[in-house]
């Protein structure tokens, strides 16, 4: 059992300013010297990179279908480690699902899970007493479900503000805080920038946070908020440690150079692929792919997690020595794992610019997003996963690659054409793994540094490197 205070904080859809609120809470506690946690329900890390920003500690996704639902309280146990104050903040609204299974992965399943209260951010912009009968629809849907109470957003005057109060105090529903529409101004950098704003430490993103945080220390009863989060029940789960999920290994005689790519601030990849790297017995260190010219030295292994934007294409392909240092390292046969745009990053070109070359496919980009979990199955062997291996990955993105897949493909699922690309020791696909999901890739990456790569020929048209 883990002592953690903690709430979930949601919302009856998307649009209510969660998010924003999340980030404001975060700020507003940690300016009081609140140790806090950040956590974002689903694949996320935009959303958990600024939860990260705000609370001056990792913020981590939490994503019962990379994961599996049996980690999710290990995991926030292990992100909130001393804090006096864990935030989960969920997706979509309260009950929704994409995968269509609202009881196992919706805001409300994993709340019920972690046995943590609920706040429900309603946008009452265009509601009066209608908004007592709409939260109580929400608190009665799932008798399991613990909503103790709602944060007002978008509230027009006194007097409305009033009305609200009176109707939601009428169901006995407390209501934590009341924000004017101007009180959560759009000011986070566009997404279109990912996490690049929030781990390069951008003043824009600095600015957007602190203001946020002075929003709701000035709207929300802060106080009262740390008491409900502190009525949670202990978690009934010890912390996550990442030698245990591998097994307790053994130390090994050499601690081989993984670079894993990211900024000053944070990875590409979830917290849990350099805890678990290190826990292998790797040294870790960090590579920015939009300034870092060189490779660290010594470097025997590659991570480009999924997070990398594919926005970024100029600033990538600009960085022509550093595209060479990679190209070189995965020519010589060391593991390279590059997920999503990391994926473009290695081929030939994107949208006509130049990139890695190290393998032979085109992007493009295009309108469309694609989006979703897949439950995919290892089509080669590769430094992520055995031949016939089955796991669970996310795809988002608009960028699509020619070809889709190499002459060894990474994955195939239902559905879908053989996808991603394993050439040598080099690993890409747009999929995005979670590895405390899979801790075992960390054990294979960093055994596959350790050993001395073979010589390969590479035949043409391989999907892989020119020969």
């Amino acid at each position: 059992m883990t002592v953690v205070p903690r709430l979930v904080l949601s919302a009856p859809s998307s649009g209510h300013g969660k998010n924003a609120l999340a980030i404001g809470l975060l700020a507003a506690l940690a300016d009081r010297d609140v140790e806090v946690a950040g956590f974002k329900i689903g694949p996320d890390q935009v959303d958990a990179a600024y939860l990260g920003l705000a609370s001056g500690r990792p913020g981590r996704t939490l994503d019962p279908r990379l994961v599996g639902a049996d980690r999710l309280a290990p995991l926030l146990a292990h992100g909130a480690t001393g804090a006096g104050f864990a935030l989960v903040q969920g997706s979509m609204g309260l009950y929704d699902s994409v995968t269509g299974r609202p009881e196992n992965d919706s805001t409300a399943a994993v709340a019920t899970a972690l046995r943590s209260p609920v706040v429900l951010v309603v946008d009452v912009a265009a509601m009066g007493q209608s908004a007592a009968a709409l939260v109580h629809g929400f608190r009665s849907f799932d008798e399991q479900l613990w909503l103790g109470g709602v944060i007002l957003t978008r509230v027009a005057s006194s007097r409305h503000e009033a009305m609200l109060r009176e109707a939601l105090d009428d169901i006995d529903v407390p209501v934590y805080g009341a924000l004017r529409r101007q009180d959560l101004p759009p000011v986070l950098p566009s997404r279109r920038h990912g996490v690049i704003p929030a781990i390069d430490g951008s003043a824009e993103a600095a600015r957007a946070v602190r203001r946020l945080g002075e929003a709701v220390a000035a709207t929300v009863d802060l106080d009262r908020l740390l008491g409900l989060a502190r009525s949670a029940p202990p978690l009934p789960a010890t912390a996550w440690s990442p030698r245990d999920a591998l097994g307790a290994p053994a130390a090994p005689a050499e601690r081989p150079v993984v670079a894993l790519a990211g900024g000053p601030g944070g990875s590409y990849s979830p917290p849990e692929t350099a805890e678990l790297l290190r826990a292998a017995g790797a040294e870790v260190v960090t590579v920015d792919p939009l300034r870092d010219e060189a490779l660290p030295p010594g470097t025997r292994a590659l991570v480009v997690g999924g997070a990398l934007p594919e926005s970024y294409a100029e600033q990538l392909s600009a960085n022509r020595r550093l595209c060479i240092a990679v190209a070189e390292l995965a020519r010589t046969g060391r593991p390279v794992v590059a997920e999503g745009a990391g994926l473009l990053w290695l081929a030939r070109e994107l949208d006509g610019l130049p990139m890695c070359g190290v393998l032979d496919a085109v992007g493009t980009t295009r309108d469309g997003l694609v989006v979703g979990y897949r439950e995919a199955t290892a089509q080669t062997a590769s430094v992520v996963a055995a031949e016939g291996a089955v796991l669970v990955g996310h795809k988002e993105h608009r960028a699509v690659l020619t070809p889709r897949g190499g002459q060894r493909p990474a994955w195939t699922w239902e559905g879908g054409a053989p996808e991603g690309f394993v050439w040598r020791n080099v690993y890409a696909s747009q999929l995005t793994l979670h590895w405390a999901g899979h801790p075992e890739i960390a054990t294979r990456l960093v055994a596959a540094a350790l050993a001395e790569p073979a010589p390969e020929a590479v035949p043409a048209g391989s999907g892989g490197a020119p020969a």
